[in-house]
């Protein structure tokens, strides 16, 4: 069993945006790994144009320049493919097994990791986690669909006047009308030469307005839908019409769709829009503000993948202005968690390692069947059910008695998915409440364990069995987790929603509870991920222990157990006093060898 690397940044693409990205965040210390699948847009071009001291580079050179260039500051260069991304509900800021075989060293202050938003998923299998994600991965051309055109782009057959216009100056420049902007494009490349023709294609004839000014330019217009492309010895030399004509012509100019190259990212509900201009749909991008961020936190775009107007140079800056946001939400978050540990540390309520679980409202966990009892060590009085602390026992017995029923009398839906699959055997239910989930694994066929340290609780725990008609099944015992715990070992331990307004430490217990699976058992960890609607306002800042991090709190020996599950699931609930709401749970769920 091992943690995985949570690096501050994955960037997904490693052109002119992603590296320019990569570059500023390295130099800010920044853990970030540069996924790439090698496949830049411009890579049929021969050079790339209107870059400031790199006028006429080829795109090779360029991104090879800038890949030594990042490497320098300690970014890790990944040549793979991003085939999904989805979202996490937080991660361990921990070393570990990481799926780059040959990361460099990073150096950086302590105290900036935090945990992971975001699973990244390579075509190989490989995952990484990562804080922010930061994709630029382009577009795809998709080009007019006309034999031979294909394999001229980015040599004779072009679009972009700025990127390629200097190089067919005086040519005979063809324009191939697939759409609105054909006389726009005839225009700009008339700049360059005097010879230039429209052909109509599957556009049909041009408004009035613009044929007009494009007679008035010296712009020909040839109708009819264009064949093929004439090549004689590796160059364009002509355009074939279907009525077999051929218009001898030098360069074509063309007007693709542009497609996000985005498919991975609907795991996080990032779907790309249409790209409009002057009402027209000219392809699809990701939607971001003007720093890049999209409408999922955590997620910044740059470059063609948002832009698909940007040139090089364009997507190299719009990189590191979405790399300098993306720094700035990173600095706000490792400075609140900082502040959030300081004022623990003031407080002397110092956790169990995580920046303060805080307490939350008595009701935090309405709509389950769980006291819910946080501590810290099991007992060192020789397991006795009489080790109680009356102040604790006090609380939860007033708890129960304030109301007829605290909890609705259900399992734990989590509890039923995990043990309906499993075969009876013997369980441990820690923190019974009102009995829901006792009642519900021992009509399932299991020898149940339920402990609590209220009498009210466990006196309700016993009518509720009773009712069921499974008493026999079901042996009921008094503990205060903090001092005791019960003998034996388990099938299946059941630990949920161990979560306390009450001065109790955790991890103890969770340990504790661990020691109590028998070979081939598991251990089920539920916990609240967020305070409920119907909670306590004042603790709705409150941060809850992460699945990862209470798996590292178990202390688990590797060769020891599986980790079946680390998850943070969704559900709806009921609260109280009839309140409905969606619900965030963290789960931990693992298996002794």
């Amino acid at each position: 069993m091992t943690y995985p690397v949570v690096h501050d940044v994955v960037v997904v693409g490693g052109g002119a945006a992603g590296l320019s990205g990569a570059l500023a965040l390295g130099r800010f210390r920044r853990d970030v790994v540069v996924v790439d699948g090698g496949a830049p847009r411009n890579a049929p071009a021969g050079h790339v144009h209107n870059f400031l001291t790199n006028e006429g580079v080829p795109p090779a050179t360029l991104y090879a320049t800038g890949r030594a260039e990042v490497a320098r500051y300690g970014v890790t260069l990944l040549d793979a493919t991003v085939t999904a991304a989805h979202p996490l509900d937080g991660g361990p800021a921990t070393t570990g097994a990481d799926p780059i075989d040959s990361a460099p060293e990073r150096t950086r202050p302590a105290g900036n990791s935090g945990p992971a938003r975001f699973a990244v998923t390579l075509a190989d299998g490989r995952v990484l986690h990562a804080r922010r994600l930061l994709v630029t991965t382009g577009l795809v051309d998709e080009l007019p669909d006309v034999p031979g055109l294909a394999g001229r782009w980015g040599r004779d057959v072009l679009h972009c006047p700025y990127c390629h216009g200097w190089e067919v100056r005086d040519q005979a420049v063809g324009v191939l009308a697939t759409g609105p902007m054909a006389a726009h494009q005839a225009l700009l490349f008339r700049q360059l030469t005097d010879d230039v023709v429209v052909f109509t294609h599957t556009a049909g004839p041009l408004p009035a307005d613009e044929a007009e000014r494009l007679a008035a330019r010296g712009v020909t217009v040839v109708d009819g839908e264009v064949a093929e492309m004439e090549v004689t010895a590796d160059r364009l030399t002509g355009v074939r019409l279907r009525s077999g004509r051929v218009v001898p012509r030098e360069a074509l100019v063309v007007a693709p769709r542009f497609g996000a190259r985005a498919a991975f990212l609907a795991g996080l509900g990032l779907t790309p829009e249409d790209f409009v201009v002057g009402g027209h749909a000219f392809g699809d991008r990701i939607t971001a503000d003007a720093t890049g961020a999209t409408g999922v936190p955590g997620v910044w775009v740059a470059g063609n993948v948002t832009d698909p107007q940007a040139t090089v140079i364009a997507a190299a800056a719009a990189g590191l202005k979405a790399a300098a946001a993306l720094n700035a939400d990173l600095i706000a978050e490792d400075t609140d968690r900082a502040v959030a540990a300081r004022r623990t540390t003031a407080s002397g309520r110092t956790g169990t390692g995580h920046e303060q679980t805080g307490a939350v409202d008595d009701r935090a966990g309405a709509g389950h069947e769980r006291t819910g009892i946080v501590v810290e060590q099991a007992g060192t009085d020789g397991g006795r059910a009489d080790a109680v602390d009356e102040a604790t026992a006090r609380h939860w017995d007033e708890l129960y008695r304030g109301r007829e029923r605290y909890w609705s009398g259900r399992p734990n839906p989590h509890l039923v998915d995990v043990a309906g699959t499993l075969p009876p055997g013997t369980a441990l239910d820690l923190g019974c409440g009102e009995g829901g989930d006792a009642v519900w694994l021992a009509r399932q066929g299991w020898r149940v364990t339920a402990v609590d340290v209220s009498t009210a609780a466990l006196e309700r725990s016993a009518a509720a069995v009773t009712a069921a008609g499974v008493t026999a099944l079901v042996d009921f015992q008094r503990h205060d987790l903090a001092r005791t715990f019960p003998t034996g070992e388990y099938d299946l331990v059941s630990a949920q929603f161990l979560q306390s307004p009450l001065e109790f430490p955790r991890a103890g217990v969770l340990r504790a509870a661990a020691r109590a699976v028998a070979p081939g058992g598991r251990l089920l960890v539920v916990e609240h991920g967020a305070v409920p609607p119907w909670g306590n306002a004042a603790h709705h800042h409150t941060r809850f222990p992460t699945p990862q991090e209470t798996l590292a709190d178990l202390d688990l020996d590797p060769d020891g157990w599986d980790v079946e599950r680390l998850d943070a699931p969704q559900r709806q609930a009921t609260g109280p006093d009839g309140q409905t709401g969606t619900l965030v749970d963290h789960l931990v769920l693992v298996r002794r060898r």
